[in-house]
């Protein structure tokens, strides 16, 4: 198990990111492999704290709030102790193909729901040794408000915002303080999907998704086809980060979670272990590794507490928990 390292960690972090190379962040290339999960969550979130320094500070102070937030509930935004969060879809498409229907979209708004409520068929599978660390029901849930479908000439998009901004041939987010905006669309390079995390800019805020890995009917496709992108990235939107930490051996600030040599992608085998301190079972099917849609199926307790504090004050989240 790691110890939490809020501070000094940190500062690393944000200097280490990388999965995919884009034509907009400069960064490493690590995998090519197009059926390899691609999120640049973390590559985005670099760029933005070059091109606003306060970001850094606001990260900051929501970060010592977590410690003391966790597993505390704000009364507030909650349905029969769960919190709602209303979803608005924007939907950039250039084909018939890629103006995904309304069924795809609620697929997706499922996919959510059955993972973040531990309702996922699949969550049957967590192995003996995480079953006693698995989140069950995150009391979140959420729901769809409403979807904006736009046209565009644009063959894809890459991860510098633009599919968010109108001037741009994108789509201005709508309401972002009270409504969590999710945008479908091509995306250059591989790119499954990326998230803002908490204390970005509201104009920006909100999850990218590719559309051929949204949802899981119309034009998703195997080996992301069960929705589990968004899964991912609406972690990242929440403050989690990748399991690994996005350093060998690195933490992601969550205390039940087993030490990642790196990530993992596709199938792992069951029992495989890392080289770090301690030689741990890894985690590999839990939603913020890189495994594939029909291998990653839990979040842990941890990682739970550690959402739900973004909703109490100063966690970042505060809005979505206002009544």
């Amino acid at each position: 198990m790691k110890k939490l390292k809020l501070i000094g960690f940190v500062l690393v972090l944000l200097g280490i990111t990388s999965c995919q190379k884009s034509e907009d962040i400069s960064i490493n290339v690590e995998h090519q492999n197009s059926l390899e999960r691609k999120c640049v969550s973390m590559d985005v979130l670099q760029q933005q704290l070059v091109e606003d320094p306060s970001l850094q500070s606001r990260m900051d102070e929501i970060e010592k709030n977590i410690e003391t937030n966790q597993n505390l509930m704000k009364l507030g935004r909650l349905v029969n102790g769960v919190y709602e969060i209303p979803v608005w879809v924007n939907v950039l498409y250039r084909t018939t193909a890629e103006n995904i229907s309304q069924t795809q979209i609620q697929s997706q708004i499922d996919v959510l729901n059955e993972d973040f409520g531990g309702t996922n068929v699949d969550n049957t599978l967590v192995p003996s040794t995480f079953t006693s660390l698995k989140a069950g029901n995150c009391n979140i849930r959420f729901v769809l408000q409403g979807i904006t479908r736009k046209s565009t000439t644009k063959t894809s998009w890459r991860t510098d915002n633009s599919m968010k901004i109108a001037s741009k041939g994108g789509i201005n987010p709508t309401s972002p303080t009270i409504y969590m905006n999710l945008w479908v669309c091509t995306l250059a390079n591989g790119i499954l999907g990326y998230a803002q995390f908490p204390g970005g800019s509201s104009s920006t805020d909100g999850v990218v998704i590719l559309n051929k890995a949204f949802g899981r009917t119309g034009t998703a496709t195997a080996p992301f086809n069960k929705g589990r992108t968004a899964t991912h990235e609406v972690g990242h939107w929440l403050n989690l980060r990748h399991i690994w930490g996005d350093a060998t051996c690195g933490s992601d600030l969550v205390t039940d979670t087993p030490t990642h040599n790196t990530a993992n992608y596709g199938c792992p085998a069951a029992g495989h272990r890392s080289t770090c301190t301690g030689t741990p079972i890894e985690m590999t099917m839990n939603y913020m590794d890189y495994t594939d849609d029909a291998c990653m199926y839990m979040f842990s307790t941890g990682q739970k507490s550690r959402m739900l504090a973004t909703f109490a004050t100063g966690g970042g989240r505060t809005s979505f928990a206002q009544p």
